[in-house]
């Protein structure tokens, strides 16, 4: 079979088109790098939807966390000390427990169990609670001039979120919320190793490369693959992330514009 047979075959095999069986022997290169991008679309497939809806419930926790309303700050800060407080790998074996457990109540749960809601709820929530932290530092770091030259302005309420609060907010806090993107995205090869099934082998890129690696017995070249792509995937999100910060400090000075600075976390 030529590469691009191989292409045809497989490089959507992770949704489901394509061949059904894996290859079983006689593994080249070429089927190594299109199965682990296959299952790459699962790995953006989590970290985009994640960050997307959990940039919105974010803003909110940290202005909840920020307000001096006790019934609001209360839940807020301790959603965030529970899963800023419990590693993300546990976090998917108590959901997938708890998940099975509303199955069997009723079969309207049963998406739940699945990876592709059930997983993608939990990164949804860590990603949440770990960048409603940075938004609430960027919010207690917005300077104090800003706020007066609002208020000179005439602004309040809404209005004054919106025109001043809020842009400065993100501008202060965009670096640290790339940082959380990148890891997030890592953090999306967990999933297939934390409770939730694959169905039919149809996992995510470190699925396809454990997999070569279990049948050749040598991890030295799924593992560079999967590496490799996961590197492309960080320069792409850093590339993304980097023009809307440009946009975020485009009335600064050039001095004082905050730069993305890449701090990787050892541990989730």
């Amino acid at each position: 079979m030529s590469c691009f047979e191989t292409f045809q075959a497989y490089a959507l095999r992770s949704l489901g088109f394509g061949e059904r069986l894996l290859p079983r022997s006689d593994f080249t290169l070429c089927d190594q790098f299109v199965l682990i991008g296959s299952g790459l679309i699962w790995n953006v497939y989590f970290g985009v939807i994640a960050i997307v809806t959990g940039f919105f419930f974010a803003n909110a926790l940290a202005v909840a966390k920020n307000s001096p309303k006790r019934w609001l700050r209360s839940p807020a800060n301790g959603f965030i000390f529970v899963f800023r407080g419990s590693p993300l790998f546990i976090q998917f074996f108590f959901a997938y427990f708890v998940f099975l457990s509303l199955k069997s109540v009723s079969p309207v749960f049963d998406p739940l169990s699945a990876a592709w809601l059930g997983a993608l709820i939990v990164l949804f929530l860590n990603t949440s609670a770990y960048s409603a932290e940075i938004f609430y530092g960027a919010l207690r770091s917005i300077p104090k001039g800003d706020l007066e030259a609002a208020d000179a302005y005439g602004l309040s309420g809404w209005s004054r979120f919106r025109r001043v609060i809020w842009p400065t907010m993100m501008r202060l806090a965009w670096p640290s919320y790339t940082n959380e993107a990148i890891f997030l995205f890592h953090a999306t090869t967990l999933v297939f190793f934390s409770g939730f099934p694959a169905w039919r082998q149809k996992g995510d890129a470190l699925y396809y490369a454990n997999y070569f690696a279990d049948k050749t017995f040598n991890p030295f070249v799924p593992y560079p693959i999967l590496a490799f792509y996961f590197i492309l995937l960080t320069l792409v999100i850093i590339g993304l992330f980097g023009v809307i910060n440009t946009r975020l400090n485009r009335h600064m000075p050039q001095e004082l514009r905050r730069k993305i600075r890449i701090r990787p976390q050892l541990i989730r």
